[in-house]
């Protein structure tokens, strides 16, 4: 007997990023405000918080879950950082950035035409995930990037 269900659902990409928020509903209000992200859909669990919950940014889903010591989830926030940041491509990176930080976030490093093509800056929500957005702007080649990466200053 075959299976009509397909391996990867309609919509979704190979992957899919899953934060898990201190405030699973304050994040997704935020991002509505910040991206303009769609809510999908969202589960409560037997307490109350989010146990799963969906939401689209341009053409990408992003799980949301609140946090869960008893299953050891814990966001950014309780963890004191993330080494985990999300790549965000969209049209016009000035605008979306300018919005992002006009509904909350923090610049950790602003817009600006870099070396790999892309106009790109990097901004950190209320919930402590890193966000790059960028518009890509030109095709380098991989010796102009190289060049430009070997000029760079050392820290």
């Amino acid at each position: 007997m075959t299976s009509s269900v397909k391996p990867i659902p309609e919509g979704m990409h190979t992957v899919t990023p899953h934060l898990v928020c201190r405030n699973a509903s304050e994040a997704i209000a935020f991002y509505v405000k910040a991206f303009g992200a769609v809510e999908l859909f969202r589960m409560p669990g037997p307490s109350g918080k989010i146990a799963h919950a969906q939401i689209k940014i341009g053409d990408s889903v992003v799980m949301l879950t609140d946090e869960s010591p008893d299953c050891g989830m814990a966001g950014p926030q309780t963890l004191k950082g993330t080494p985990v940041s999300l790549y965000l491509y969209v049209e016009d990176a000035d605008r979306t950035f300018d919005r992002a930080v006009s509904a909350g976030m923090t610049v950790r490093a602003p817009l600006a035409d870099m070396f790999w093509g892309d106009r790109w800056g990097e901004v950190e929500d209320p919930f402590g995930h890193r966000w790059h957005v960028a518009t890509h702007k030109r095709e380098p080649s991989m010796e102009e990037m190289q060049r430009a990466m070997a000029e760079m200053p050392r820290g």
